[in-house]
């Protein structure tokens, strides 16, 4: 096959080089102009060593004017990405001065425009688009910034404390910033623009006071509270659990429409994409303001891991995000439901994370090798590198964990490090050996733990059998043994716990030993999901029902239910594969029952219950799937279970629907999806709803149904949310989002009109983010008809953002590349597509990566 496209170098691991130049200050000086902004940028430079290499530097999309050495000009080189100065000065000052055009910046990185402002964003390899400079995180410097800009841009902001500002001539201003703390350039941050500003304060353990602002786009001051409340939140969360204590005068958090991420740690000036900071109970749903809490806390958290220490290279991104993700999740948990945010952790690790070890971007926490590192912003490196934590965490206890924590920062505050260096301090302080635990960090692949048991009536000994292996891709050495904390809980026939235990399980197989036990037991394994692993035990249906009924641990109760639905839905499966009438046993029609009619069960935790796992999710247990048959098989088991207990459902959704309260929101709305499922279909009752509601979690609870349901008043309640809502970015989200989830032939024809929307913008990623990708990710039966129209329209998608916001192409490809469980007619259709994108002329970094590793090339 023929390609138009030069094949990217990868970067390895293994090919780390410190720096051969140090750049311990810079100054930074921004006379911004929409379409020529000038950069002159001031660099201390120092030569790291004994050699006479040149000075290589990166840049791109940079209109150099001038370079001068210690005030004088100088010649210098530019190729392709970079800028090279031959010099055999150990010690100098040089001064670059650029042009660059923010205002056509559709990559989004760098600096770039949103709605009029101007705001950067740097990780990964940003700065770049900025000035000529060492982009890579082991090079820290001390930042003075000077931005001028007209007038009518009232804000002017930079990373650490105000030392300036004051009127030029012709109607400009000026502010200069210093940043007292050494950082990488990927956490530098500018924002300029006019915007409403909610101020507070937070007074630390030591008694400094600490100045707090959000700002926000005009007319959302309102919404900005919840944001502001979540901060001061957080920063006494983390005085209290870990010690840790802000270290500037001012924090600050931007909100901003136009942005790739969900927000950006940039040394007291966070970044935000508005989908977390603008809440109000009118526009936002309970879990908006749950997200919001623990991403405002999340960036809040990393100005210690991940800014005061940072990672040596890319490579060691999980150093601060996998860190940082368990540090947020044990702020959820400590102010919130411990169990709810655990289950949702698990969701992502079990749909998402699972998939990307099975697909063609497997990749370790501590990946080897990368091309763009864009695309390893990932839930392997995100959310199971907090996995692997939580895993040292259960191993070291909270005292030994939280005396490593203290090391690590005694040792390694102010610097670049590795992986292996938080381990280490782990390992240091608690004493305990993780040196075969370090194998979680460099091997890719979701370990497969298989249960056998038996029991002993004579000696009253259970017996466990573990035995765990991770699947082998060709060309990758031999999968060794991991360090797997593996919780057990030992229930009898009558729920009474027995036993509650973590076991070290090391070895490729091992029996542990239970004694004493009078009768044989029931197991509720890997409780909490204590380790990241696949688990394969024969459960029979009265096993989990007992603890679906009885286990300590509500997460286990959640995932018992998890695994009783999921067997009807693959007894089902086999069923139709052998041309047989489906069936559900009337004992998992009574454990939903019991849920629903439970008075102690949690709210929450029984709306958790009563979400039935998704396509994905059981796509996730098997190695191939029948796909048509899966979505038949799902659809008649939930229909099932809510025609058998319609009664009860309608009973109690009527008491909890007059409840003010997150949890009884949640089960009441996780109940309509079943009434409108059910045999009346209830319309009258959606419809009622949406009508009364005065809260988007009810209103969208309403809508959410009638998607589900596919109910006659579906197009109804879509139009007068429209119309209600045309004017609020955000609010509109959510109805593309549920546009793109409906499940019919023509959902294709209804994305191709709502694309000429006046709400949408290819050019924002939310509103992109909001229609495309959550139709490939979340649409499964119509993005995976058999005919390829779902492929096809997504390629043409991916095909349009190629050219604008590579990243963002790259980011909802995902469900392209991971064919590998499906029919042979179906990934045949897929290649096709993919073959299509690889001989696109200018196709990315970004995309090439993903596809050409899809296709094996």
């Amino acid at each position: 096959m023929s390609q138009n496209v030069n094949q990217p170098a990868s970067k390895r691991l293994a090919d780390y080089q410190p720096p051969l130049f140090l750049i311990p200050e810079l100054s930074l000086s921004f006379r911004l102009v929409p379409d020529a902004t000038i950069v002159t940028a001031t660099s201390r430079v120092r030569r790291n060593g004994d050699h006479q290499q040149p000075l290589v530097l990166d840049g791109e999309e940079l209109d150099l004017l001038s370079a001068k050495v210690n005030g004088e000009p100088v010649a210098v080189t530019q190729l392709p990405g970079r800028l090279q100065l031959e010099t055999h000065l150990n010690e100098f000052e040089l001064t670059l001065v650029t042009r660059i055009n923010p205002q056509g910046n559709s990559s989004l990185e760098g600096l770039y425009m949103s709605d009029g402002a101007y705001c950067t964003q740097c990780e990964a390899e940003g700065f770049r688009r900025i000035t000529y400079f060492f982009d890579r995180p082991d090079v820290l410097a001390k930042y003075s910034v000077r931005i001028e800009a007209p007038q009518s841009f009232k804000y002017l902001l930079s990373n650490g404390n105000k030392v300036d500002s004051g009127k030029l001539a012709d109607g400009w201003h000026f502010a200069c910033w210093q940043d007292p703390f050494p950082k990488p350039c990927y956490l530098f941050a500018l924002v300029a623009g006019d915007m409403d500003l909610l101020q507070d304060s937070f007074r630390t353990a030591s008694g400094r006071e600490v100045k707090l602002q959000v700002f926000v786009d005009k007319g959302n001051l309102h919404k900005a509270h919840h944001a502001m409340a979540s901060l001061k939140k957080a920063m006494a969360w983390d005085e209290r659990r870990f010690g840790l204590e802000y270290d500037l005068d001012i924090y600050m958090i931007v909100a901003v429409d136009f942005f790739n991420m969900g927000a950006m740690e940039n040394k007291g000036l966070n970044i935000f994409n508005t989908k977390y900071v603008l809440a109000d109970r009118e526009s936002a749903t309970d879990d908006d303001f749950h997200g919001i809490e623990s991403v405002i806390g999340h960036e809040y958290f990393h100005n210690w891991t991940g800014d005061r220490v940072t990672c040596r290279d890319w490579f060691q991104l999980s150093l601060k995000e996998g860190l940082t993700v368990f540090r947020d999740q044990e702020f959820s948990s400590d102010v919130g439901s411990r169990p709810v945010n655990r289950i949702h952790a698990i969701k992502v690790i079990k749909n998402q994370q699972f998939a990307e070890d099975a697909g063609p971007m497997s990749h370790p926490i501590r990946p080897e090798e990368v091309i763009e590192m864009n695309n390893f912003y990932t839930v392997t490196v995100y959310n199971k590198g907090a996995e692997v934590i939580r895993m040292m965490h259960t191993l070291l206890g909270e005292a030994g964990f939280q005396a490593g924590m203290k090391l690590y920062f005694e040792r390694h505050d102010g610097q670049a490090v590795t992986c292996d260096d938080f381990v280490q301090a782990m390992q240091d302080a608690s004493g305990k050996d993780l040196t075969q635990f370090r194998r979680w960090y460099s091997q890719a692949g979701t370990p497969q733990v298989d249960v056998d048991d038996s029991y002993d009536a004579q000696t009253g000994i259970y017996r466990l059998t573990l035995r765990q292996h991770t699947p082998q891709r060709a060309g990758e050495a031999a999968k060794l043994p991991l360090h797997i904390p593996f919780s057990v809980e030992l229930l009898d026939a009558q729920g009474q716990s027995l036993a509650n235990q973590v076991l070290d399980f090391t070895e490729s197989e091992q029996t542990f030993e239970f004694q004493g036990l009078p009768a044989a037991v029931i197991p509720s394994l890997l409780q909490d999901f204590s380790a990241p692993v696949r688990l394969s035990y024969d459960f029979t249906i009265e096993q989990l029902l007992v603890l679906m009924a009885n286990a300590s641990s509500e997460v286990a109760r959640w995932d018992a239910s998890v695994t009783l639905f999921s067997r009807a839905v693959w007894d089902n499966v086999s069923r139709l594969q052998r041309q047989q009438s489906m069936l559900l046993d009337n004992r998992v029609i009574d454990a939903f029952r019991g849920v629903i009619l439970s008075a102690e069960l949690d709210h929450a935790l029984a709306a958790e219950i009563l979400k039935m796992p998704s396509v994905a999710t059981l796509m996730e247990q098997v190695t191939q799937v029948d796909l048509d048959a899966l979505l038949c098989a799902r659809d008649y088991v939930i229909d099932a279970i809510a025609t058998a207990c319609e009664d009860e459902a309608l009973a109690r959704y009527r008491v909890l629907h007059a409840v003010d309260d997150a949890g009884s929101r949640a089960f009441a709305n996780a109940l309509l999806v079943l009434l409108a499922r059910g045999a009346d279909g209830h319309e009258a009752l959606l419809q009622q709803q949406f009508a009364q509601a005065n809260n988007m979690t009810a209103a969208l609870g309403a809508l959410s149904a009638a998607v589900d349901g596919n109910s006659d008043c579906r197009d109804a309640l879509l139009d007068a949310f429209e119309q209600r809502w045309q004017q609020t970015p955000l609010v509109m989200d959510k109805w593309f989002s549920l546009q793109a989830n409906i499940n019919v032939p023509e959902v294709l024809q209804r994305l191709q009109k709502l694309q000429q929307h006046p709400a949408f913008s290819m050019g924002n990623p939310n509103r992109v983010r909001s229609l495309l990708g959550t139709f490939a990710a979340a649409n499964i039966a119509q993005f995976h008809r058999a005919d390829g129209a779902g492929y096809r329209f997504m390629t043409d998608i991916i095909k349009q953002l190629n050219g604008s916001n590579p990243q963002v192409a790259a980011r909802i490809i995902t469900p392209l590349i991971q064919f590998g469980k499906l029919d042979a007619g179906r990934q045949q259709l897929l290649k096709q597509c993919l073959h299509q994108l690889l001989e696109l002329p200018a196709l990315s970094r970004d995309l090439y990566e993903k596809v050409s590793k899809a296709l094996q090339v």
